[in-house]
């Protein structure tokens, strides 16, 4: 069998539920409650200025950047 066949049904690896997938997701679940829950107005220094907001938007941007990051350094290259 060359290991190029590929099994009728899609094998593990293309699935809808891969661990990788439900970690990522299960991080993204306990993320989300976390910037939820935390709704206290903090004073943050932006490069010079000071800005007061809520903690839950400051945690919202970060989390965003990262996602953005993160898709950027780990998406899929095509050719």
């Amino acid at each position: 069998m060359s290991p190029n066949n590929v099994s009728s049904d899609g094998g593990a690896k293309n699935g809808l539920f891969t661990p990788g997938r439900i970690a990522v997701a299960v991080v993204a679940v306990l993320a989300i409650v976390f910037i939820c829950v935390n709704t206290g107005d903090v004073t943050i220094r932006v490069i010079i200025p000071k800005v007061t907001m809520p903690l839950w938007l400051a945690l919202l941007g970060v989390f965003l950047a990262g996602g953005i990051c993160g898709g950027y350094v780990f998406r899929r290259r095509t050719r």
